[in-house]
């Protein structure tokens, strides 16, 4: 990439915005993905400096949230396991399929990503509504046989995803977590961000090996993302998450309708 100023402050704020959205309702991603596009990088190379780009900010996140790990040896095994796997695997498919057969697929990826980003707002409701409805035990219920081949499957596929692509997979893992009848939000993040680590670092170890990510950019962008993430824990004080994701959804969709059209008309 030549770096011109133009695009050098595109990334930079790019990167910080996502840092700060990261850190008030996730989907950072659906930023940094598609300014490494308009700076100029074809979309697999977008997509895997995007990772690496962000996966401090998920390391840091699973960091703050250690201490709701405690005594959750089970359920951490249960979303590490897979997430290794489906996360390998995932970014092995991307660095396999190459740029041409990726780039047909980012607008039905992002789409996908966008939904998923979206139904946070539905997710929150639905728990909320559970959690007035039923008879809630003071301590988590232990998981059943059921419960547990259910989360390890989606989390294997959410992992999947999340290697390949790895916008929304935040959304979907709480709602994994929910489904099976976890109720704390904050185990529930704790194992969220640990998946998410996983995911993510096996991610930019395939990537940086393969040398598909943009390493001075991604750095760049890391400091900026890091700067945008402290700056996002005061800022949520003062905006509603509510309003943020509404943003980030809109703008998921102007640019998912972009390139659907571009596609089009190429």
């Amino acid at each position: 990439m030549e770096w011109t100023p133009t695009r050098v402050a595109l990334l930079v704020v790019a990167a910080f915005c996502a840092g700060a959205i990261n850190s008030i309702a996730g989907g950072g991603s659906l930023l940094t993905f598609p300014a490494l596009i308009a700076a100029g990088f074809d979309p697999l190379t977008a997509n895997a400096t995007s990772t690496v780009a962000l996966v401090p900010g998920s390391i840091s996140a699973c960091w703050t949230y250690r201490q709701h790990l405690h005594g959750q040896s089970k359920p951490i095994v249960l979303m590490a396991l897979p997430s290794f796997v489906g996360g390998l695997l995932g970014a092995v498919l991307l660095l396999r399929a190459g740029s041409t057969t990726f780039a047909k697929l980012v607008p039905w990826l992002l789409l996908g990503a966008t939904g998923l980003f979206a139904s946070q707002e539905l997710l929150a409701r639905w728990r909320a509504s559970r959690s007035k409805d039923e008879e809630l035990p003071t301590e988590e219920a232990a998981l059943g046989a059921g419960s547990i081949a259910a989360l390890v499957f989606v989390q294997f596929i959410v992992a999947l995803y999340g290697g390949y692509f790895g916008a929304g997979i935040g959304i979907a893992m709480l709602a994994a977590l929910s489904f099976v009848g976890m109720r704390d939000i904050h185990r529930m993040n704790a194992l969220k961000n640990l998946a998410a680590a996983v995911i993510n670092g096996i991610g930019v170890l395939l990537f940086l090996g393969a040398n598909a990510a943009d390493r001075p950019v991604a750095a760049v962008m890391a400091v900026a993302a890091i700067a945008g993430g402290r700056s996002g824990a005061r800022l949520a004080q003062r905006v509603r998450p509510i309003t943020v994701r509404r943003g980030v959804t809109l703008v998921g969709l102007v640019i998912t309708a972009f390139l659907f059209a571009k596609s089009l008309l190429s």
